[in-house]
């Protein structure tokens, strides 16, 4: 080939690879969620392998692989109420590769009651979005002295040496306590190590009333071992269509619910955050994942994630006012 030739074809080809790099800007640079995933992402679960979380995790996982194309792989670490998966998870590469499912209880919680807690949720983490949230159940004795949340008030104030509630987490202390407040019912917490336990004691009456989450309350009402008497915040929940909200009794303060979400380390690259999000939420959005959440007698997410560190930040204001006001302390 003569040389102006050559070179006029070492033009054209140079002229075209230009033309390509400025039609895939990002993909030249190494855009990071090009090609993102290409290997398996780890889904951290502070809690132990059946839980609540654990469930959740497994559920939105499965299609979070069947929408990226890549394994998830759900890792469980529990201990110290959740707080060491999440330490975990703050101790990895911010690259999109490690991922958590975490509760009220590890971060807006955690946030509100820990002065030395080594993170926090809405500054050392992305929230993606919301997977689930439900409300607690306020719960007293299958009696005929006590029928309603008036009949509970009425009777803690008549009686307040015998009027005392059972608790077996910071959570469930936070929301007695935020309702003590609200009413001006007297009450003396009884703290147990299990939420089992706690129910347990209600329905023999060693304790008046407690407000716990469903799971270890349904089965006692169910059974008619204890009433209850209302679900927190301002709708009644479909598991117990009969029983008002705290709202519709005269206490719409009383609103604390509990929540599970999908969390990314501060500092992920945008690009792969916002895939990750994105995919998140159209996996919270499919039919069959939505079923299994309801069946589950929780509220299916999937909002934007900025919606969602909002409620977190709301959440901590909430449980800090209310342990600073009932002057509550909790060891770490």
């Amino acid at each position: 080939m003569p040389m102006i030739g050559f070179k006029r074809s070492l033009l054209r080809v140079a002229i075209a690879v230009l033309a390509a790099i400025a039609a895939h800007p990002a993909s030249a640079q190494g855009d990071p969620a090009a090609n993102y995933p290409n290997r398996p992402i780890r889904l951290i679960v502070g809690f132990a392998a059946g839980g609540g979380n654990d469930l959740f995790a497994r559920l939105v996982g499965q299609k979070l692989s069947e929408n990226i194309g890549q394994p998830v792989i759900i890792e469980n670490k529990p201990g110290a109420g959740g707080r060491i998966a999440v330490e975990y998870v703050k101790s990895q590469p911010a690259d999109g590769y490690t991922i958590m499912v975490a509760a009220s209880g590890q971060m807006a919680i955690a946030a509100a009651i820990y002065p030395k807690l080594s993170y926090h949720p809405t500054r050392d983490f992305l929230p993606l979005t919301m997977i689930a949230s439900f409300p607690l159940i306020l719960a007293g004795p299958a009696n005929d002295t006590i029928k309603s949340v008036k009949d509970l008030v009425a009777y803690g104030k008549a009686n307040p040496d015998k009027s005392n509630y059972a608790t077996s987490s910071p959570a469930f202390t936070i929301t007695t306590e935020l309702f003590k407040l609200k009413t001006g019912m007297p009450g003396v917490a009884v703290p147990y190590k299990s939420s089992n336990e706690m129910m347990l004691s209600v329905a023999g009456g060693n304790t008046l009333f407690s407000i716990a989450d469903g799971p270890p309350t349904m089965p006692l009402v169910q059974g008619g071992k204890i009433r209850a008497l209302a679900v927190t915040g301002s709708q009644r929940s479909s598991e117990l269509p009969e029983v008002p909200s705290m709202a519709e009794v005269g206490y719409p303060e009383v609103n604390i619910g509990l929540w599970s979400g999908l969390f990314v380390l501060a500092g992920t690259p945008p690009a792969v955050a916002n895939k990750l999000g994105t995919e998140a939420r159209r996996a919270l959005a499919d039919p069959g994942v939505r079923d299994k959440l309801k069946a589950m007698a929780v509220s299916p997410g999937g909002g934007p994630g900025e919606e969602f560190r909002k409620a977190i930040d709301s959440d901590i204001k909430v449980f800090a006012d209310v342990v600073e006001a009932a002057h509550l302390k909790f060891e770490e």
